[in-house]
């Protein structure tokens, strides 16, 4: 084997590998235990609850490539559910669209 094929071969590698971290399934948000108890409704499901305020999370939508919408989007999702439950929220709204992943979420207390 040449040098020049040696090189082809690692770097045939290094893309092999960057793209399996790409598409791999893992996440990179871990919801918190309060956070896990914080639903995700819509604006027409919170008439009767409190607004404590709005969350604003924002995460890579791209990593080399541009990251699936999904998975994205539930990172959005879980690190506003976070958020919401510092602030003693119980239920999140989202009320923009993502956009360069971000988004915002309004917060509300829902419950007792």
């Amino acid at each position: 084997m040449t040098s020049h094929s040696n090189a082809l071969s690692t770097c045939s590698r290094a893309l092999l590998v960057a793209a399996a971290l790409v598409t791999s399934g893992c996440t990179w948000v871990k919801v918190s235990e309060a956070g896990a108890q914080i639903a995700v409704a819509t604006a027409a499901e919170v008439g009767s609850c409190t607004k404590l305020g709005e969350v604003q999370s924002q995460t890579r939508d791209k990593v080399l490539l541009r990251r699936g919408e999904a998975r994205v989007k539930q990172e959005l999702i879980d690190l506003s559910r976070n958020k919401a439950a510092n602030m003693g929220a119980d239920t999140l709204v989202p009320i923009t669209e993502i956009v360069d992943g971000e988004q915002e979420f309004a917060a509300y207390k829902c419950r007792g």
